[in-house]
């Protein structure tokens, strides 16, 4: 029995009624509630359509954005026979993903008005399987450090993060159920702590990354903004196409997980310090074990060389803009190009060979146990528009490629979400994804459910 015929069945027994608006409703209970006739397509995209257009003047979480396509594409929805597993649901779409009929510009004037001819493999997967292209989502220049227009919709005043900027935004402001993001370093999980929203990004190679703009290849993954983990393990599932992915998520108490502070503990403000001692002793306190675990020595230099990396690789991926239109670029693109353009070869390699061993020494470290607990971003988003965050505590994972997710659910001093971040064994998303969904019921401040259903 596939997800969505199980939770039709939840949905006639009122396990969970539409009480909500039809743009609020996670993906999961959208597609319930479209299964079943309570809802059609057309009427899910355009409250989508009228949360935008109450709300994006202000958050300006989107880019590219053509009311009347993404109607008439849900207009098709309802009229044609069921498609596949995401049959009439509206999702966002970072703009270095490219899609044939709305212009992907990269954040950058460089590609201004361009239009590729054809979507890119993700988004072309997400619409074979019924789903509706909704618009395309702000994103740093290059998903570099440059960011765009866009706020944090829990509050104006602060960022949303980066690269990943409108995606995290358009999710966490109820404007659509999903939306793409890419990670290289700390592009999905870091907004998604910043805007309050679960954010996932599975192990390198789940999602194929064909017609994305590439910036470092050895990291480039693309993932997911949701507001529950259920909704994650759906839409990557079908994107990635896997089997488990038609199958109702279970949620699987993990037996021992190791908090993992990780050798970019000392930048971490008391706020993400309270949520990630608290969601331990939460955990502890639920029946499983929590063990304190260190890295090996040699991750002392990972933040180093994985940074090394993706300078390396990015000064070669955009070799045309910074060679040719760099009057165009950001001063700090610019700087960035041009300090991975100076890198020796032998330097790149010999980064590439100390994360090589970290992956290795990785998989050892944390077989013993179900999962490693960790942060998600320094603290709270920071005040400003100018400056998307830092990502020390993500580019652990991208670097070796692991699965994670940002589970929302504590809050700072300002008010703002933190959340924490839940990190797997490469290759191992669908024991992440059970594991997480059992903990999002039971972490948080309130020690409630902090992503919906899980």
């Amino acid at each position: 029995m596939c997800i969505i015929e199980s939770a039709s069945i939840m949905f006639r027994e009122q396990v969970f009624p539409m009480t909500k608006f039809p743009n609020e409703l996670d993906a999961v209970e959208a597609l319930v509630a479209l299964a079943v006739g309570r809802l059609t397509a057309e009427a899910l995209t355009r409250a989508c359509i009228e949360r935008i257009a109450e709300r994006d003047a202000r958050v300006q979480a989107f880019v590219g954005f053509d009311p009347e396509r993404a109607l008439a594409e849900a207009r098709a929805c309802d009229r044609a026979a069921v498609r596949g597993l995401l049959h009439g649901l509206p999702f966002g779409v970072k703009d270095i993903i490219d899609t044939h009929d709305v212009p992907t510009q990269y954040g950058s004037p460089i590609h201004a008005g361009h239009r590729p001819s054809a979507d890119a493999a993700c988004v072309a997967l997400a619409r074979e399987a019924g789903a509706v292209m909704l618009g395309k989502t702000v994103t740093t220049e290059f998903a570099l450090r440059h960011p765009g227009p866009t706020a944090n919709p829990r509050n104006p005043a602060h960022t949303p993060g980066g690269s990943s900027s409108g995606s995290a935004a358009a999710v966490a402001d109820l404007m659509v159920p999903v939306a793409f993001g890419t990670q290289t370093g700390g592009s999905i999980i870091r907004p998604a702590s910043y805007c309050g929203v679960v954010g996932y990004k599975p192990s390198h190679g789940t999602i194929n990354t064909t017609g994305v703009k590439p910036l470092a290849n050895s990291f480039d993954t693309v993932g997911l903004f949701a507001r529950c983990v259920d909704d994650c393990a759906l839409v990557v599932g079908v994107l990635s196409g896997a089997a488990d992915g038609a199958a109702p998520l279970d949620a699987v108490q993990p037996r021992r997980i190791g908090l993992c502070r990780t050798h970019a503990w000392p930048d971490a403000e008391p706020a993400t310090i309270r949520a990630v001692e608290n969601a331990a002793e939460q955990l502890a306190r639920a029946g499983v074990v929590v063990e304190e675990v260190a890295l090996p020595d040699a991750f002392a230099g990972f933040l180093d060389a994985q940074a090394d990396v993706l300078r390396f690789e990015a000064a070669r991926v955009f070799a045309f803009e910074r060679t040719q239109r760099a009057a165009l670029l950001s001063q700090s693109s610019r700087e960035e190009l041009a300090i991975g353009a100076a890198l020796p070869r032998q330097r790149y390699l010999e980064a590439q060979a100390l994360i090589a061993r970290c992956r290795m020494l990785f998989a050892q470290a944390i077989a013993p146990f179900d999962l490693y607990l960790g942060a998600s971003a320094p603290g709270e988003a920071p005040l400003g528009l100018g400056n998307t965050g830092e990502a020390m505590f993500n580019r652990l994972t991208s670097g070796l490629g692991v699965p994670c997710l940002n589970l929302p659910g504590f809050t700072g001093p300002n008010g703002l979400p933190v959340g924490v971040q839940v990190i797997g064994a490469l290759g191992d998303d669908l024991r992440l994804l059970r594991a997480a969904k059992w903990i999002a019921a039971r972490v948080g401040d309130s020690e409630t459910a902090s992503g919906g259903r899980g």
